[in-house]
Order: C-alpha cells, then sequence, then structure tokens
C-alpha cells in the first residue's frame, strides 16, 4: 500500500486571480439585489414614498366641462315661502286685511377659483280681493284704508357676483346688506319684500380681530316695489364701517354713512340725503352657562347733518342706551332710544329696519319734526311647548319741546317645527289719548295683528 499523502493547504495569499474576480462579481450582485428589495420595500418605521405623475395640465376644455359645471353641480339652492295675514285699522281709516303669499326661490354657485354668483328672485302674490287693504296707494279701490306695505308685485331680488380671497371679498350687483342691528343699513326683513341694494361692497378680515366695511350704492330697491313712486331712490352713497372684536365681552363699532338720493318725487326723497358718523360699545357678559344666566348692553352715538342733495338744513344727534339679561327660561330689558331735532327737521335713518325700532305699529317711520325720545321695557319667557313669548312697552315723547307722542303695547309668540317651519302671531297697539300735535298730522289709535306661517330651505 502507498502511504496517503494530505493535500497541503493554501494560505489567503495564494488565492488565484480568477477566484479573486469571482468573488468580487459574487458580492456585486448581492449588493445589487440588496439596493433593489430596499428600493422597493421602506426600511422599518418609515413611510413608502410614492412617485405620481404630473396632473394633466388645465386646458380652456376641461374648465367649461368640469370647472364650470362643478360650480353649479355644487351649488346651494334656497327657497323661503311665507304665507301671512295682517290686520291694520287706523282710528282715522278703514281697517285693511291683507293675506298674502310671498315665495323666493335662489340659487348661489360653489366656489371657482374664488368666484361666487347669486341669483333670486321674489313674487309677492294677493290671495282674495286686492283691494282689502291699502297697498301703499297703488291700488285706487284702497283708497281710505288704512296702508299694508306689502304692494303686489314680483323681482328680480338679487343678482350678485363676487370674489373672495385672504380672509376678505368684493361683490358686485343686487345684493342685501345689514350692518349691526339695522338701525342705520338693512333689509326690512319683515316686509314681504325686502330692501335691497344696487352696490358694490368690499370687506376685509385679513387683520385679527378686525372687520372693515365699505360699500356704494347706485341704486335702493325699496320695498314698495318697482311700479311706486317711491320704489327706488336712486343714489350716489358710501357706507363705511369698521368692527374691532379683540375685547373680551366688548364690541367697538364706527361708521359714518354718506347717502345722497335722488327720485321721482325728489323732494321728499332728497330731503333724506343725510351725513351720519358714529359708534358704538355693545356686548355680552356670561354669568352662568349653566342656568344660562347673562346680560347684554349696548350704548351709541352719532351725529347727522344734512348732505349734499337735501333742501334742508340741520344737524343734530342720536345716542341708544340699553341694558338686558337672561335667566333660565326669561328675559328682560329696558333701553332709552333719542332721535335728535334741529331746525324743525328730526333725526332720519331712511335705510333702517324701521319696523324693528320704535314700535311695531309703526306710528313713527318718519321722525316727528321734533324729534322723538322712546323709553322702551322688554319681558319675555319660554312657555311650555318652547315657544318663545315677549312683550314689549314703549313710551313716546318729543325730544325738542315737551310733546307727549302718547305709548305702545306689543306682544309676540313664535314657534318652530323642525328646521324648516316656523308660525308667528304678533300684535301691536300704539294708544294715542294722550298724544299730542306732532306726533302725527291726525293723533289717532293704531291696532295691527299678524298671524304667519314660513317655510324655509
Amino acid at each position: 500500500m502507498h502511504p496517503v499523502n494530505p493535500r497541503p493547504m493554501k494560505s489567503p495569499q495564494s488565492d488565484s486571480p480568477t477566484s479573486t474576480t469571482r468573488a468580487l462579481t459574487a458580492g456585486a450582485l448581492v449588493l445589487a439585489a440588496t439596493s433593489a428589495l430596499y428600493a422597493q420595500d421602506p426600511a422599518p418605521g418609515e413611510a413608502a414614498v410614492e412617485t405620481k405623475p404630473p396632473p394633466p395640465a388645465k386646458t380652456v376644455g376641461s374648465f367649461f366641462k368640469e370647472d364650470f359645471v362643478n360650480a353649479f353641480k355644487n351649488g346651494k339652492l334656497s327657497f323661503n315661502a311665507r304665507l301671512r295675514y295682517e290686520y291694520a285699522d287706523q282710528q282715522t281709516l278703514d281697517p285693511s286685511n291683507a293675506f298674502t303669499i310671498r315665495p323666493r326661490l335662489g340659487f348661489t354657485t360653489a366656489d371657482l377659483y374664488g368666484f361666487q354668483g347669486m341669483l333670486e328672485y321674489e313674487t309677492v302674490q294677493i290671495i282674495g280681493n286686492e283691494d282689502n287693504y291699502n297697498q301703499a296707494g297703488l291700488n285706487p279701490g284702497g283708497a281710505g284704508k288704512t296702508v299694508i306695505a306689502d304692494p303686489e308685485g314680483s323681482e328680480l331680488n338679487q343678482a350678485w357676483l363676487s370674489y373672495s380671497r385672504w380672509d376678505s371679498f368684493a361683490r358686485g350687483g343686487r345684493q342685501v346688506i345689514i350692518l349691526d342691528n339695522t338701525r342705520f343699513v338693512g333689509d326690512v326683513g319683515w316686509r314681504q319684500n325686502n330692501q335691497t341694494f344696487d352696490a358694490l361692497t368690499v370687506q376685509s378680515k385679513t387683520v385679527k380681530d378686525l372687520t372693515l366695511f365699505y360699500s356704494y350704492l347706485w341704486n335702493i330697491n325699496r320695498i314698495f316695489g318697482d311700479d311706486h313712486p317711491q320704489g327706488d331712490y336712486d343714489s350716489d352713497s358710501h357706507l363705511f364701517n369698521v368692527a374691532w372684536t379683540s375685547l373680551p365681552y366688548a364690541k367697538l363699532v364706527g361708521y359714518t354713512y354718506l347717502l345722497d338720493f335722488d327720485g321721482p318725487t325728489a323732494a321728499a326723497v332728497q330731503n333724506s340725503s343725510t351725513a351720519s358718523v358714529g359708534g358704538y360699545l355693545s356686548g355680552v357678559v356670561d354669568i352662568d352657562k349653566e342656568k344660562k344666566a347673562a346680560v347684554d348692553y349696548r350704548a351709541e352715538f352719532a351725529w347727522q347733518t344734512d348732505y349734499e342733495s337735501s333742501n334742508v338744513d340741520y344737524e343734530t344727534e342720536y345716542y341708544h342706551l340699553a341694558a338686558g339679561g337672561t335667566y333660565d327660561i326669561f328675559t328682560a330689558g329696558l333701553g332709552y332710544e333719542v332721535l335728535g331735532s334741529d331746525n324743525n327737521q328730526g333725526f332720519r335713518t331712511p335705510l333702517a329696519t324701521l319696523h324693528a325700532f320704535n314700535g311695531w305699529a309703526d306710528v313713527f317711520l318718519n321722525t316727528p319734526a321734533a324729534g322723538l325720545t322712546d323709553l322702551y321695557l322688554y319681558a319675555g319667557l319660554t312657555l311650555p311647548g318652547n315657544i318663545p313669548f315677549k312683550f314689549v312697552y314703549h313710551k313716546f315723547d318729543a325730544d325738542s319741546g315737551s310733546g307727549d307722542f302718547g305709548q305702545e303695547f306689543d306682544f309676540i309668540a313664535t314657534r318652530s317645527f323642525g328646521k324648516n317651519w316656523k308660525v308667528l302671531l304678533k300684535y301691536a297697539f300704539y294708544d294715542s289719548d294722550e298724544a299730542s300735535p306732532p306726533a302725527q298730522a291726525t293723533p289717532s289709535d293704531v291696532q295691527k295683528f299678524w298671524a304667519q306661517l314660513e317655510f324655509n330651505y
């Protein structure tokens, strides 16, 4: 037998060039495979990075086929219908009975690159005989009866285009404008045909707690409709309003309203041209949220003079002090409002929602030449069945001189059904027993009653 000779071991240094090449090649393949693997799967704890293709560029065709269509498809339809019976009896006239219905239909587009548009149409229709009441002098058959300012008619109520960016907007066209408590500028929402404005409006809330508002008015669409001699006021008017709300329990507002009017009955319309500068401080202080206890207050002052087209010469003041409170189901408060007088001219607020002030009997829609003071108090509670009830008492006097303008008692109860329906009963009685001229041309008692059903969507 031949002895077995073991195979000698090779040191690393003795590897051949071929072996080294193979090892390098294998390592490269492992690294490549690892890189490919980790390129597909994220490391533990890391989110995957998705690579999306860029969106297709917008074309004119896609704008009209998609964006423009979607602005209408995603828009909002609004509908309001108000069925109302109103009884009005002024002592020196025959009583009026108005049974009317006012549907109002509107559509507002969705946002389209900051732009929005709105159209709204309304019609006031009389149920029954149109001569059952005096339609603000428009129907000869209503002569001698008490005025109810809801004439029959149809019109485009709103039609505007707006652009919004940076917490600001600009809006042009026929629009509703409501400022503060509507004492100077409002939509007269109580009447069936509300007041709108052909205007250019700009508002900015870019600065925190600060609201800047400006509007230029070139036409006033009043509640009487286009067929009435004072249904429209030609206007060259400017509204400025600044509100600051950084204080915890107070809102501070300053305003300047420069109103210049013209119209078919020029003298009466032009004399409503006024310049008013003023401001107010108001707020609500919560005392106990659980018991719904809170107090509210308002302190306002304004100065007014004749302006531009006015044919009268005067300057006088306005001020309003009020305080109230709520506790559980109860509310109560009192206030003192003064519309001053100068040179036999009273303080004017021609664009106000006048029905909300100085009594619901609407005896003082025009401020008497001697001015007007209104000391009022109110009390209310929520009756069983979730029915809010409110009583308001007014004592009226002249601001200039010692004229006694009588008193008024007002009552209102409402009831909502779901989100869309609301029933209202309302009564006003103006008592002229102690009144003396010039509260009215012929002082007389006034009674009014309303029963109303409203649907809102």
